[in-house]
C-alpha cells in the first residue's frame, strides 16, 4: 500500500486537494479533523491541565487556545507533545484498516508534514501549491483573519519554494479546480504505474 503524504502551506487548497484524492476513491486521513476530534475527546483533559482557561463545556476552545498561543508561542511545544502522539495513534489504526480493507493507496493529509518529520513516514510527497498573491488572497478572505495571523502562520511552516523542492509530486491550485482534478488523476496514475515522482 503506497502512503501519500499530502501538505501545503495554509491558502494553497490542501484540503480541496484532499477531497479530490477522495473523489477518486482513495481514502484520506485528515489530521486536523482528527485534531478537532480529539479537542472534543482524548485531549480534553490533558489540555485544560496546561492552558487551564482554553476549555469551555468539555471541549478544547480553539479561539482562546489561539490566543494563549499568541502571546506565549513557547507553549506551542507543550501543545505539540500533547497532541501530536493522540493523532499518531488514530493515523496508525487507519492505516492499519485500510491495509486490511486491501487499498493500493491512502493519503495522509498533514499541514506540518515536513515541520514534524512526517515525510519519514509517507513513500511519496504531494505538495499542494500555488502563487503567493493567489494565497494571500485567498488567506485573507478567511473570518477573523489578519495580516498579523497570517505571518505567524507561515513563520511556523517550512516556505512553499522549500516544499516544492522537496515534493515527489506537485499540485498547483492556481489554475482552478478543474486542472486539480486532472493532476490529482495523473498522480494517481503514475503512483499506480509504479513512478513516485514527476
Amino acid at each position: 500500500m503506497i502512503v501519500i503524504g499530502l501538505t501545503g502551506s495554509i491558502g494553497m487548497g490542501k484540503s480541496t486537494t484532499a477531497g479530490l484524492f477522495a473523489e477518486a476513491g482513495i481514502a484520506v486521513n485528515d489530521a486536523d479533523q482528527v485534531v478537532h476530534q480529539l479537542y472534543r475527546g482524548e485531549a480534553v483533559e490533558p489540555i485544560r491541565a496546561a492552558f487551564p482557561d482554553a476549555v469551555t463545556d468539555g471541549m478544547v476552545n480553539r479561539v482562546v487556545l489561539a490566543e494563549n498561543l499568541a502571546k506565549n508561542p513557547a507553549k506551542f511545544k507543550e501543545l505539540e507533545a500533547i497532541v501530536h502522539p493522540l493523532v499518531r495513534a488514530r493515523e496508525r489504526a487507519f492505516l492499519e484498516s485500510r491495509q486490511k480493507a486491501g487499498d493500493d493507496m491512502v493519503v495522509l493529509d498533514i499541514p506540518l508534514l515536513f515541520e514534524t518529520g512526517g515525510e519519514k513516514r509517507v513513500d511519496v510527497v504531494v505538495v499542494v501549491s500555488a502563487d503567493a498573491e493567489v494565497q494571500k488572497k485567498r488567506v485573507l478572505e478567511r473570518a477573523g483573519m489578519t495580516q498579523e495571523k497570517f505571518a505567524m502562520i507561515l513563520s511556523r511552516q517550512v516556505p512553499d519554494a522549500e516544499k516544492r523542492k522537496r515534493a515527489n509530486f506537485i499540485v498547483d491550485t492556481g489554475h482552478g479546480i478543474d486542472a486539480a482534478r486532472r493532476r490529482v488523476a495523473e498522480i494517481i496514475a503514475a503512483l499506480r504505474a509504479g513512478r513516485r515522482g514527476d
